[in-house]
């Protein structure tokens, strides 16, 4: 087989064990999955009323142009149709990116540790990664600047960045997006955006008319409680709409996944509840590590980075062992810390519960 040199050596995605691995493996009846920043209290009332009542001829392919979920999401955004991009989750529109852009002789520029799936897209493509360390949790953004050079194609910007939460404030961006060459694609990553209280943070979505080089990322994932219908969006000038829309697959969201994402959109007060709940869940967090002198980033998402002073593999398994499945720093490219998905108040006292007795055995808390 001719395959491509780039993919050599090259791992799947990883993904946690799901709860059921977990019962069987470790004989509980009931685990808290806190690993993949889903919304805890999953999706609007109003979806399961239109799931339960809702018919569909699955002989017939979805609307490949998404009309109706388009203009739904255009009105709740304020841009116009073409100004967007469906994918199947953000996760194909970094894909999609990534073919349109990068290939072997450019370079992309990206914060470290971020998501993953930036670093992997480019990988494949056989671009040039060029990885500047954060800035305490934080995108160095002047380092960013001078990576970049004649044969930069994209840069990512993940904000608030996955796995430390960090938000990137409003001046900071855009003296960023100011300098950045017009020939240069700016990925801004939004994927929490719902979850952000930032005051010196706003919706950056006018940022489109301001900058002919950026597209936003957001995805109905993670606020929206959504995660199983994959619908992410992009959202940029019409002409790089344009030039994206042929890399992208045919009839890629569902028949389904369009008619849930206009109801869920119509739920506005739905989100914001989520976002209350999710910072009473944060402040928990926050005051434990406090409390315990432990070092966290402040997160602007449903997930918070914290330090535990171990190996991060040794107390991601033992939580596991107690029920509770999180992720490991080791694997996000933050070793001493773990990643928790901020649950209910229930959840969030059950895990930290857990936590303080694996520290004490790990001779962390005394």
């Amino acid at each position: 087989m001719k395959w491509k040199d780039q993919i050599n050596g090259m791992q799947a995605y990883q993904p946690g064990k799901s709860i059921d691995e977990v019962k069987k493996e470790f004989g509980l009846d009931e685990i808290v999955k806190l690993a993949s920043n889903e919304n805890p209290f999953g999706c609007s009332p109003k979806v399961h009323e239109f799931i339960a009542k809702e018919s569909i001829n699955f002989a017939l392919y979805p609307d490949g142009y998404a009309t109706d979920m388009r203009a739904a999401v255009a009105k709740h955004l304020g841009v116009s149709g073409d100004e967007l991009i469906f994918g199947n989750g953000s996760d194909e529109i970094i894909s999609i990116i990534s073919r349109a852009l990068l290939h072997p002789g450019v370079n992309t520029v990206m914060g470290n540790p971020t998501f993953s799936q930036y670093a992997l897209n480019a990988r494949i493509e056989g671009a040039e990664i060029r990885e500047v360390p954060l800035n305490d949790g934080n995108h160095n953004l002047d380092a960013m600047l001078k990576a970049i050079d004649e044969n930069t194609a994209v840069v990512w910007v993940c904000s608030p960045n996955n796995p430390t939460g960090v938000v990137i404030e409003d001046l900071r961006l855009k003296a960023f997006l100011d300098q950045v060459p017009k020939n240069v694609l700016v990925v801004l990553d939004e994927a929490y955006f719902e979850y952000v209280t930032n005051d010196n943070h706003k919706d950056t979505i006018s940022y489109i008319h301001d900058y002919s080089n950026i597209i936003i990322l957001r995805t109905f994932s993670k606020a929206y409680g959504l995660a199983a219908f994959r619908v992410g969006y992009g959202v940029a000038n019409k002409d790089i709409i344009a030039k994206m829309d042929p890399v992208r697959g045919p009839f890629n969201n569902t028949v389904l996944s369009q008619a849930v994402i206009q109801v869920a959109l119509q739920d506005q007060e739905y989100i914001e509840k989520c976002r209350v709940e999710n910072t009473k869940g944060k402040k928990q967090f926050e005051i434990y590590c406090d409390e315990h002198g432990l070092h966290y980033y402040p997160t602007d998402t449903n997930f918070i980075l914290i330090e535990v002073k171990a190996d991060s593999d040794v107390v991601f398994k033992k939580l596991m062992q107690r029920g509770f499945i999180i992720r490991s720093g080791n694997a996000l490219g933050t070793p001493g810390y773990i990643r928790i998905t901020i649950g209910t108040q229930a959840q969030n006292e059950g895990l930290l519960t857990q936590l303080t007795a694996i520290l004490e055995e790990e001779g962390v808390i005394v």
